[in-house]
């Protein structure tokens, strides 16, 4: 899917302003649906591997309903008298509580130097630039440090 929005240009960077401010005239396309981790695999920063543990992971944090909720759940109130699901089925609830259980195992897996990073970019949809500095890191470090981190993830998850 893409979401194309038009984002300004200044002192090199991409600002998350939604309009592009009339000083330099520079602006660029971005797709707001693509995860920073998808744009790296995209250019070559992140193989196949580790691409598919970072996934692995947001898909464990979405099913356990980790992020912020922006707004009230609208879900429809279960039926008392609907069917019942098959029994290999995991009902919402426990199908996100196994979610956080694995979560927290992958995240434990990666250890306390790399979570943060992990977490910042492959859950929260950081850029690796804002993550190097609300990390505190020197530029460029990022990039090191979460494909060292996506190894290790790889590992919990004994993919290739």
């Amino acid at each position: 899917m893409r979401v194309l929005a038009e984002r300004a240009i200044e002192d090199g960077r991409v600002t998350t302003d939604a309009r592009p401010r009339q000083r330099s005239g520079r602006s660029v396309t971005v797709n707001l649906a693509e995860s920073p981790l998808s744009w790296l695999r995209a250019r070559g920063h992140v193989d196949a591997r580790q691409f598919e543990a970072g996934e692995r992971l947001r898909a464990d944090y979405e099913t356990a309903q980790l992020g912020p909720r922006v707004t009230m759940r609208w879900d429809a109130a279960p039926s008392a008298g609907g069917r019942r699901a098959a029994p290999d089925m995991l009902d919402p609830t426990l199908a996100g509580i196994a979610a956080k259980r694995r979560f927290d195992a992958a995240v434990a897996a990666a250890g306390p130097g790399l979570s943060d990073v992990l977490w910042r970019v492959v859950c929260a949809g950081e850029g690796l630039a804002a993550a190097e500095k609300s990390l505190g890191w020197p530029s460029r470090a990022g990039k090191l440090v979460l494909g060292l981190a996506l190894d290790r993830l790889a590992g919990h998850y004994r993919l290739g």
